[in-house]
């Protein structure tokens, strides 16, 4: 099973507060029996839907796109801890009440601010090249005139644990691990250093985490293990690992210059919460999600500007249009989940005692491509209950279950909480994925727009359901 996106990097800075008694089952949804009632109740929600969608495919989609765009383009970059992601926070309070919505509240917490100073490399044997590299999150710095050393590469850990420790002591570890899939191939960026510096490397170079690249560098975050020196570790580009192969392969020597610098402390920060109380139950929470921060690089418009904004525009819209359903709508714009799920994090502690009233639990982080349907945690029934209501979506009705739907809202599900994340045409999302390309040309206003549509529907209906998404 392939664990989708950020879980596998992240799990370990999470497990601590997950409840590991509860288990994350798969089951076949071809034998669903729901009750005949509930069949027919989730079927007399049809017209209510297809309204809500052509209102925002036909009116109100173009104005979110609009304050999306603008969003991006007025901020660019939001990292963890930094001036511009507080403005930009409040820029999304503001805008929920400018739309009339006026039930929005923040929840500071601390968080990682990590900020890229300086960084450069080049080759000096067996021949000058300059490299371009990105720094990973949390990666220490060089000292102040560099590391210069010989590299070797290494295409495994377990080639890394085969090699003599005296073959690895003083070099640059270069691995250059071939993308296999994100959650397979991940763990050189997360867990490199650590297991390099074991054997004695001075530093990681790690070829990007993505199948497709036009020189292009990508980043994100990475851990050091406790009692084990921290090393310098950044992203180098396809191109760069696979020379630095060949040359190796030919037997020549790879001699390597980098230097390294950057900052770290701690700030303060906010998840947002805008609610749409509900008519009989405002209590009971449907939540939809998506992250407000980003990487350094690129604009975060994929990752995860279109998910915060159609997570953020659904109780906005259903609030507009009047439509207010039984249990409160609660979109959460999260802070600081590239660095760890700290908001997240955050959130689930602060909430430990109310987390009965989470009736269900969404999350955009994949892209906002044309939408396909759900990936959906939760029991059998949860998952029947959820296939029946997608039947109206029809094409945007595809259900999978990966077992670990999200990044984000991984550990609400580990506790229990039935979830979803957003099924979308997202082949080529790590091609952009953590990297200067994630701007606003890589989606379409059209599918970002239908992705708004569906995701406010169908979260409608999840909140206005005569029962409980149930657990057991």
């Amino acid at each position: 099973m392939e664990i989708p996106l950020k879980i596998i990097i992240l799990f370990t800075s999470v497990i601590r507060v997950i409840n590991t008694s509860v288990v994350i089952n798969r089951f076949d949804d071809d034998d669903c029996e729901l009750d005949a009632e509930l069949v027919e109740e989730i079927a007399s929600y049809e017209n209510v839907t297809k309204r809500i969608m052509e209102e925002i495919r036909s009116n109100f989609g173009e104005v979110m796109y609009n304050e999306y765009t603008r969003f991006i383009d007025t901020f660019g970059a939001r990292p963890s801890g930094t001036e511009v992601l507080e403005r930009s926070i409040d820029h999304m309070i503001n805008l929920t009440k400018h739309h009339g919505l006026n039930d929005v509240t923040t929840e500071e917490l601390q968080v990682p601010h990590w900020v890229r100073v300086h960084e450069s490399a080049s080759m000096l044997q067996p021949h000058v090249k300059n490299i371009a590299i990105l720094g990973f999150g949390s990666s220490v710095s060089t000292p102040p005139e560099g590391i210069t050393a010989e590299a070797i590469v290494i295409n495994s850990f377990d080639e890394l644990d085969k090699t003599d420790k005296k073959t690895i002591e003083g070099k640059i570890v270069v691995f250059d691990a071939h993308y296999v899939t994100y959650g397979d191939t991940v763990v050189y960026r997360s867990q490199g250093a650590s297991k390099a510096a074991k054997k004695g490397a001075i530093a990681t170079l790690v070829r990007s985490i993505t199948p497709f690249s036009i020189y292009s560098p990508h980043t994100g975050g990475q851990y050091y293990e406790k009692n084990v020196p921290k090393i310098p570790t950044a992203a180098i580009t396809l191109e760069d690992a696979d020379l630095m192969r060949r040359l190796q392969n030919a037997g020549d020597k790879i001699v390597l210059h980098i230097k390294m610098l950057s900052t770290s402390d701690t700030k303060t920060s906010r998840n947002t919460l805008v609610d749409l109380k509900g008519s009989v139950h405002p209590e009971k929470l449907v939540i939809v999600s998506g992250h407000i921060d980003s990487w350094d690089v690129g604009q975060g418009a994929m990752d995860d500007g279109g998910g915060m904004m159609i997570s953020w525009f659904t109780p906005v819209i259903l609030n507009i249009l009047k439509l207010k359903p039984k249990r409160t709508v609660r979109a959460i714009l999260w802070t600081a989940e590239e660095p760890g799920l700290i908001g997240a994090q955050a959130y689930l502690k602060k909430h430990m005692n109310d987390l009965d009233n989470i009736n269900f639990i969404m999350e955009s982080d994949e892209g906002t491509f044309k939408p396909l349907g759900l990936d959906v945690a939760g029991s059998k029934k949860a998952r029947c209950i959820v296939k029946e209501v997608l039947k109206q979506f029809a094409p945007i009705n595809k259900l999978t279950n990966s077992g670990y739907p999200g990044s984000d809202i991984v550990i609400f599900v580990h506790q229990g909480i039935p979830g979803a994340s957003l099924l979308n045409e997202n082949e080529r999302y790590f091609w952009y994925h953590h990297s200067e390309g994630d701007t606003m040309n890589v989606q379409t206003m059209k599918d970002v727009v239908d992705c708004a549509a569906f995701w406010a529907a169908f979260s409608y209906v999840i909140a206005d359901l005569s029962v409980d998404i149930p657990r057991q």
